[in-house]
């Protein structure tokens, strides 16, 4: 059967393998019940695609826009909440924290598209991952970039979570203890064969829970390829992307998953990948990141091997639930290199171990 994102009319869904992710008629009645924009309706998915949440570019006549929504149901309970991720988004901006895309509109209504979304406005700028932007030639500019990069993680963990916008997202208890359980849950749901080293893995974690430090606004996907730097000032970040993972909570967790993923020059590449551009000359060792941190954040980040590991060993679990979504055949042709994680998440599995041997 054919098979496709976007649809024009739900109609042209009809007798597709699975629905699609886009019905462009709902959308564009959407975005003119809310005065955005006007005219006719494009449509491009953009990002990173089959990780977690889809983007898209929605291009109108007079306008331009982005929409961010879950995977095709079903979801595992209380993952992919588009909704809750809007939502502590304005709650931050509102704390004063204004690097981030401005929300124009949240979709709860799940006649429109299945699920619920949100719209946020375009920005124009480039999130560096694999190539390093243009105006980023010189090594300063590179260690400049990097030096905000960690600026404004300690702006984000800066914010203050007893206004009530951001104090409605603190949960009691002990934040990486509930992270912790949280996955194991989650292992069991996403995954599709017996790796035991994620559950050991997982029981070494629980078993050595550090203590909180006091509780700060957590991005939860902290590093550079969740950001966006302006074309005309590549060296200093526009806004910080992709809040699914957003909590109140450690913001140790933050570092070390910075850390985790953060492949520094004449280094190894990191286990997940990420953000190769920083192993460009000009960019700060691992160590300088972290100096750089405590410098200007005034706290503790130790027992940070800990909390590297948690990153590496969420890491497995999510990439599992991505690689479960392909060998269903739930992804795009787009998606086909999560067919790497086959391997990916016993190296990640792997990755965490060690880490956890340095505590």
């Amino acid at each position: 059967m054919p098979s496709a994102d976007i649809v024009e009319t739900a109609a042209d869904a009809e007798g597709l393998a699975q629905p699609p992710l886009l019905v462009l008629d709902r959308v564009r009645g959407f975005l003119d019940g809310h005065g955005l924009g006007s005219g006719s309706l494009r449509a491009l998915r953009i990002g990173e695609g089959g990780g977690s949440n889809f983007t898209f570019l929605l291009e109108r006549d007079e306008g331009c826009f982005v929409l961010r929504r879950p995977p095709r149901p079903p979801l595992p309970p209380s993952a992919h909440d588009v909704v809750r991720e809007a939502r502590l988004q304005l709650a931050l901006g509102k704390a004063g924290f204004s690097r981030l895309p401005t929300i124009v509109a949240v979709g709860e209504d799940e006649s429109v598209l299945g699920v619920p979304f949100y719209v946020m406005t375009y920005l124009d700028g480039h999130v560096p991952t694999n190539i390093s932007p243009p105006g980023l030639e010189s090594e300063q500019s590179r260690r400049e970039l990097a030096d905000d990069l960690v600026d404004v993680l300690v702006e984000i963990h800066a914010a203050d979570v007893s206004t009530p916008e951001l104090a409605a997202f603190a949960r009691p208890g002990n934040y990486n203890e509930r992270q912790v359980r949280r996955f194991v849950q989650l292992w069991e749901i996403n995954k599709t064969r017996d790796l035991p080293l994620v559950e050991e893995v997982g029981d070494r974690l629980a078993r050595d829970v550090p203590e909180p430090l006091a509780s700060a606004v957590v991005h939860g996907d902290f590093r550079l390829g969740n950001t966006m730097v302006a074309h005309d000032d590549p060296s200093r970040i526009l806004a910080v992307l992709d809040w699914e993972m957003g909590a109140i909570g450690d913001p140790r967790a933050d570092v070390g998953y910075l850390l985790a993923t953060y492949s520094e020059p004449g280094g190894p590449a990191n286990p997940l990948g990420t953000s190769p551009v920083t192993a460009l000359p000009g960019f700060p060792s691992r160590s300088q990141l972290i100096e750089r941190y405590i410098e200007r954040s005034g706290r503790d980040v130790e027992p940070l091997p800990w909390f590297e590991a948690l990153a590496l060993w969420k890491a497995a679990v999510f990439c599992e639930a991505i690689y479960g979504r392909f060998v269903r055949g739930e992804l795009g042709v787009e998606d086909t290199r999560a067919a790497r994680f086959e391997q990916g998440v016993p190296y990640l599995a792997e990755a965490a171990a060690e880490a956890l041997s340095h505590t």
